[in-house]
């Protein structure tokens, strides 16, 4: 009986396979043969990594892109891209093929953000957007947010940034907790943050320690690791609001991140937007 190698295959039934992986996997099949590379540039490879309504996000970017390929407009929409008028940006994680989005501040609902008195909207270095807002002097802070998953890709565990940077003249941001959140249908996440890096945050354990003055109340050293701030790639900072599963049903997702127990004023903030991407 003669055998039959996967070479043997007609290029289409191979993309089709291929189509079943992922954008990672198509890449490095594409280094196997000449029949895998040939079929891993196929457009009915690509089209199944692109999300089903690319068509009308596409019809949202704020600079329209040429593409020569399925391949090509996927990865051209891997990298964030302005939509709506500017004031979200959309991307396609380039190793879920998932969809990612991130809200401008101008999106989010702000306390207070139309007093100049309490923030200054401006633009800001670095940042994607035409304008952010940074906090002059509150004492009640607040940011809420909401998306609604019909935006977001199926069957994916998301989780939700506010994407910030601390001003030189930052104050009273550390003081107390902020309390951070998300709540879908019947789920709500609660957990509590401090607006510092992990080296700030180890000098204040140890010096806590040493002074035998660690307050339960704080929680200072039983902070979730996830909600300190972390670095990122674009020289902004991020901390983790919380995650959830997008089922594939009509919800709305409810951002919040807020300290509003204190009296002291606080101010230095700069506010970016809230990033909504999957997590691998």
């Amino acid at each position: 009986m003669a055998t039959t190698s996967i070479h043997d295959l007609p290029e289409d039934c191979l993309a089709q396979v291929i189509a079943f992986t992922t954008p990672r996997k198509a890449c490095e099949s594409s280094i196997v043969s000449t029949m895998f590379c040939n079929s891993t540039e196929s457009d009915l490879v690509w089209d199944k990594f692109l999300p089903n309504d690319y068509r009308d996000i596409i019809s949202k970017l704020v600079s329209p892109i040429e593409f020569s390929s399925k391949k090509d407009l996927f990865f051209k929409l891997s990298t964030p891209l302005l939509i709506d008028g500017g004031n979200k940006t959309f991307a396609i994680d380039k190793y879920t093929n998932k969809k990612c989005y991130m809200l401008s501040a101008r999106e989010l609902s702000i306390t207070w953000a139309s007093n100049p008195l309490c923030w200054s909207w401006k633009p800001l270095l670095q940042s994607r957007f035409s304008e952010g807002v940074e906090l002059v002097m509150v004492s009640w802070l607040e940011i809420d947010c909401e998306i609604n998953t019909r935006m977001l890709s199926k069957n994916t565990v998301y989780g939700a940034y506010l994407v910030l940077k601390l001003a030189d003249r930052a104050f009273g941001l550390d003081f107390l907790p902020l309390e951070v959140s998300i709540e879908v249908g019947d789920y709500k996440s609660t957990k509590i943050t401090y607006l510092r890096d992990n080296e700030s945050k180890k000098q204040e354990m140890e010096r806590d320690f040493m002074q035998h003055k660690i307050d339960g109340s704080r929680s200072s050293v039983c902070e979730d690791e996830e909600c300190v701030l972390h670095m990122r790639d674009d020289g902004w900072l991020e901390v983790e609001l919380g995650e959830f599963y997008c089922d594939g049903k009509d919800r709305v997702v409810k951002m919040s991140f807020k300290e509003d127990q204190g009296e002291h004023l606080k101010g230095g903030l700069l506010v970016e937007g809230i990033e909504i991407r999957p997590k691998h």
